[in-house]
């Protein structure tokens, strides 16, 4: 008997195989005797195994409607019987449409990632992924890039901490930061393999808390001084109230002022750079823009009028590229106007955002409006900006913080009927802004302020020293305070100024020691401290040399009553005040006392922070109007819709584009 039941050989095995509902396919068995053979096939669901009616040929016809297993029965004329192995047609019914795709091979495709998750030290966790593939893809875990050579299923059970016969316990009990890893699985079969999402497991960290980032970083960029267009007022506050917010928050914050084309890329292009899983990113942009059919354009400060499509940035493609990065929440902050004058003009090209859940729009005005600023004296600050800073610090879900500011904004009479905010949002967790930071990996790449160098102290030939002060009130534009201490007592009637030691082509230092809206901003640094001189670097990226600074001492000799004039240099290397825009990170600033050739621009003139002429308060509009606060009159230089060449383009440009120069 037994010798007759060995005469039955299987030479093809049906194989498993993973397919969304729906699909049809063929299992085979194919098996060699002595005799003819006659083949029955079985299925078993929910542990009862049935024989299939009229299943009595080699191959089994089947159209996918729920997982089930399977096994054939071979016999011979003589009644020996041998049953092939069994095999799990496993059935997806959540699977997108159009996949798999009419011409699927059986490669593997990914239809359940697995999730980011937090968890206490000791306490278990489960990872799950699946795949479809014909035949049905095996399956091999990986964490921080190295092979888990036991977990080679689709559910990955851990229980932590790691028993010590785990080969990686070694690397987990070293990790910087935490027991946390990342995790991935691969699914492969015979016609290739697919990788899941990269998960990152939190082990011991913020377990306690529903919602972190693993780092905030946000830019901020507002343009205020423009070659071709009306200029603006409130950008420049703004974007330093908003800078001194979201730290408090946590964020590392670059702002920068008055960007041209070529530095807005490149800015951009950096804030990508730094984005990574699990990240909170803001954009905040204040300035010129517009809006055609849903999107949105800012404008360089370089760019000409009519508006050309070269000479825009494209809002929504920096976001796609942001949700590139699979940051966790990403807010994109508008206060510009979203006015649209051109319906000739084609639309731009814009993919969709992909469905992940974590955009949020703030717009400062409604579809086809206008955005105000208000100027009252010294006093210039954006509508949106006035009632922002009010709710930002709220622990609310982002987009219930930004619906108080939307409705501050609608009962503000000076704005009643001109303008109203709008809120656009895929958001499906409760994020905050206040959420805690929770790095994961290694520390993130130091973004914002540099270190501000420590104060100075310069000592003049008659004795008098003067205290030098060095701070960044914008990450393009630093201030140069000067501090005299008191006399000895053979001088009196001492004064202090700050100059440029060389006249360089293109520089225009605004040096004017009593200037109104800098005192304004400087006063949250030095709490209304009395400072002798104040001295303005502004459009830093620009700068190709170090710059020389000149301190010039007037005071009076009493024994001679003559006057008399003193100078003394100071060079702030260019490695310091271009630490934005070049590739390295100078943390520890160097200034010394020694000559050399120096060449900034800065981007503010006196007709910037000048105020209304009469004191009075007054609307001032996106595109540079200023408006009276009942009745605001219509624009004269109308922009145009334009179009933006891809981002990704620009971007790759950045290399070989210096300051001031044009894109290809």
């Amino acid at each position: 008997m037994s010798c007759f039941y060995a005469a039955i050989v299987i030479t093809e095995q049906p194989i498993s195989v993973s397919v969304p509902m729906g699909y049809s396919f063929t299992l085979r068995c194919r098996a060699e005797g002595h005799t003819s053979l006659q083949y029955q096939w079985f299925c078993q669901h929910q542990s009862v195994c049935c024989q299939i009616p009229g299943a009595t040929k080699q191959d089994l016809p089947i159209t996918a409607q729920q997982t089930q297993l399977y096994t054939c029965r071979i016999n011979d004329l003589y009644k020996n019987a041998i049953f092939s192995d069994w095999v799990k047609v496993e059935v997806h019914q959540c699977v997108a449409r159009g996949l798999p795709p009419r011409l699927w091979r059986g490669e593997p495709v990914i239809v359940l990632n697995p999730t980011e998750q937090r968890v206490e030290v000791g306490k278990p966790l489960q990872l799950q992924c699946a795949a479809m593939g014909v035949p049905a893809p095996s399956y091999q875990w990986y964490r921080n890039g190295h092979l888990l050579e036991h977990q080679k299923k689709k559910k990955l059970w851990v229980t932590l901490p790691w028993d010590s016969s785990e080969t990686l316990a070694a690397e987990i009990t070293h990790a910087k930061v935490s027991d946390s890893g990342t995790y991935l699985c691969c699914a492969s079969n015979s016609h290739g393999e697919h990788w899941t999402n990269a998960v990152d497991i939190h082990i011991g960290t913020c377990h306690s808390e529903k919602f972190f980032a693993t780092g905030k970083i946000a830019l901020l960029v507002g343009n205020n001084r423009y070659q071709h267009h009306p200029n603006l007022m409130a950008p420049v506050t703004d974007v330093f109230e908003l800078s001194l917010l979201l730290e408090q928050l946590g964020f590392q914050v670059v702002s920068l002022l008055d960007l041209n084309k070529a530095e807005m890329v490149t800015a951009v292009s950096r804030f990508l750079q730094l984005l990574g899983k699990g990240v909170y990113a803001i954009f905040y942009y204040a300035g010129h823009g517009y809006e055609h059919s849903g999107r949105n354009y800012m404008v360089p400060v370089d760019a000409p009028q009519p508006y050309a499509p070269e000479n825009c940035i494209s809002v929504q493609r920096i976001l796609q590229k942001m949700q590139q990065q699979q940051t966790a929440l990403n807010l994109i902050l508008l206060d510009t106007c979203r006015k649209w004058y051109n319906p000739e003009c084609a639309l731009s090209q814009v993919q969709p955002l992909e469905p992940w859940g974590n955009t949020v729009y703030g717009y400062a005005t409604s579809e086809d409006a206008e955005a105000y600023e208000l100027q009252d004296g010294e006093f210039s600050s954006g509508i949106f900006m006035k009632y922002l800073k009010k709710h930002i610090l709220q622990e609310k879900k982002v987009t219930h913080m930004l619906e108080d500011v939307l409705e501050d904004i609608g009962q503000d009479p000076l704005v009643t009927g001109k303008q109203v905010m709008e809120i656009k949002h895929t958001l499906k967790e409760a994020r905050s802004l206040t959420d805690p930071i929770c790095p994961l990996g290694a520390a993130a790449e130091h973004w914002g302020r540099s270190h501000e160098p420590v104060s100075e102290m310069v000592t003049f030939p008659c004795g008098a020293r003067v205290e030098l002060r060095f701070h960044w009130l914008f990450s393009n534009v630093m201030y140069v305070c000067a501090k005299l201490q008191p006399t000895p007592a053979h001088i009196a009637d001492a004064h202090i100024l700050l100059c440029q030691s060389t006249e360089m082509d293109d520089v225009a230092i605004l040096n004017e020691s009593r200037l109104d809206q800098v005192e304004s901003l400087l006063a949250s640094v030095y709490k209304q401290e009395e400072l002798d001189c104040v001295f303005q670097l502004c459009g830093l990226q620009k700068i190709q040399t170090d710059v020389v600074l000149q301190l010039d001492l007037h005071y009076t000799q009493l024994s001679t009553k003559q006057r008399t004039c003193e100078s003394l240099q100071t060079t702030l290397q260019k490695s310091l005040l271009g630490q934005f825009f070049s590739q390295r990170n100078y943390s520890q600033p160097n200034y010394q006392r020694t000559p050399a050739c120096a060449g900034s621009v800065c981007l503010w003139d006196a007709s910037v922070l000048s105020t209304d002429p009469k004191g009075q308060a007054s609307l001032r509009t996106g595109s540079g109007h200023s408006l009276p606060s009942s009745n605001p009159s219509n624009s004269s230089s109308e922009p145009e819709e334009n179009d933006e060449s891809d981002l990704s383009e620009l971007c790759s440009a950045l290399l070989r584009v210096g300051p001031g120069q044009d894109y290809p």
